[in-house]
């Protein structure tokens, strides 16, 4: 299967465009080891996850805050809720079909959320610009 695609076929143009944003953000931040999780085969509440990483609490502010500019530039969006920005450790973007989460490398390791849903097919997708 290619990217974005999984038994039921692609994502939706609204979802291959959120992924996008959220993995052009990442990448214009040197984020790291960017991954989307395709869940529609798992769970009903919503499509995606894409994860990335910063190296520190001020690299992960600057990829969740890219993300939510390039999301509302892209599709005039802006996260139903937002978690995690105090400590920055982990910042999550619920945009409802797709959750982003933003780690900081120690806490990615520790709740290691590709193991959790190792079930679901990941890619690690080049940004489209």
């Amino acid at each position: 299967m290619t990217t974005g695609e999984n038994a039921r076929g692609p994502h939706s143009d609204f979802v291959t465009a959120l992924v996008n944003a959220a993995v052009v953000a990442a990448e214009d931040k040197l984020g790291g080891d960017t991954v989307v999780l395709d869940l529609r085969d798992l769970v009903d509440s919503f499509d995606a996850l894409v994860v990335a990483s910063g190296r520190n609490d001020r690299q992960v502010r600057a990829i969740a805050e890219e993300v939510e500019r390039l999301v509302e530039m892209a599709l005039d969006l802006k996260p139903l809720r937002v978690e995690g920005w105090t400590s920055a450790e982990w910042i999550a973007l619920d945009y409802g079909d797709v959750i982003v989460h933003v780690f900081d490398e120690a806490a990615r390791e520790y709740y290691d959320l590709e193991h959790l849903w190792s079930a679901a097919p990941a890619s690690r997708p080049v940004p489209v610009l």
